[in-house]
């Protein structure tokens, strides 16, 4: 039988942003003369200039300098607010342990989601770090990144020579519906976490459980990553 597979949202999952990315978004806009919307949460998830086209108005020849300021202050600021969430490291270790193969699915751009997971020492327990195009280019102009969570979530599965994952034995896990819809396109579930972004009854649809904390998530993932019984 093969191993089990977990993929594992970042922000809001693994690590908690702390006002890094809603902040940072907030002082971006203000920076370039925009309005700052008041519902800052939804920004966290989807790719900032996804965000940016689809949250506020800012004009699309704008969009790369809103987005360049956000990068740069969230590289020399914001990943000093981020926090891993309680009881993560701890998990992922035993999942490690177990043999179970890991993997991070994100939205944030790609170069910057491989140098928060570096930053907090989790490369160790995961094999690769698909994640999303650049923020500056328009959506469906990368000719092998993708902006969307099914698209993000099969890069993984790829990199992980996972042709048809297995739905007893491969879960996502994040705090979006992002997350879920991502999840169902490949036919397989997706555990929720109440400690992320999610807007209120996000998580109420399309996850097949919600997590309160890092202990009851590993409750919900032995369905998925237990040892198969022996016969005898």
């Amino acid at each position: 039988m093969t191993a089990p597979v977990v993929l594992w949202d970042l922000d809001g999952t693994l690590l908690d942003p702390a006002g890094a990315i809603t902040g940072g978004i907030a002082r971006a806009l203000a920076e370039h003369g925009h309005a700052v919307p008041e519902d800052l949460r939804r920004f966290v998830g989807p790719p900032v200039g996804f965000s940016l086209r689809t949250f506020t108005d800012v004009p699309e020849e704008e969009i790369p300098g809103v987005v360049a300021s956000y990068r740069a202050r969230y590289r020399t600021e914001g990943l000093a607010q981020t926090r891993v969430y309680p009881g993560v490291e701890e998990l992922l270790e035993r999942l490690h342990g177990a043999g179970v193969r890991m993997a991070v699915a994100t939205q944030k751009p790609e170069p910057t989601a491989q140098l928060a997971v570096g930053t907090f020492g989790l490369g160790r327990w995961f094999e690769t770090v698909s994640g999303a195009a650049d923020d500056l280019a328009a959506p469906q102009t990368h000719p092998r990144l993708a902006h969307d969570k099914p698209a993000i979530i099969a890069e993984a599965l790829r990199r992980l020579g996972v042709d048809a994952p297995d739905p007893a034995r491969t879960v996502m896990i994040g705090d979006r519906r992002y997350d879920a819809e991502g999840a169902a396109a490949h036919g397989i579930d997706c555990l929720g976490v109440a400690w992320g972004f999610a807007d209120e009854g996000e998580l109420g649809t399309g996850f097949a459980a919600v997590a309160g904390d890092a202990a009851e998530l590993g409750e919900l993932l032995a369905r998925y990553t237990a040892p198969a019984p022996t016969g005898r």
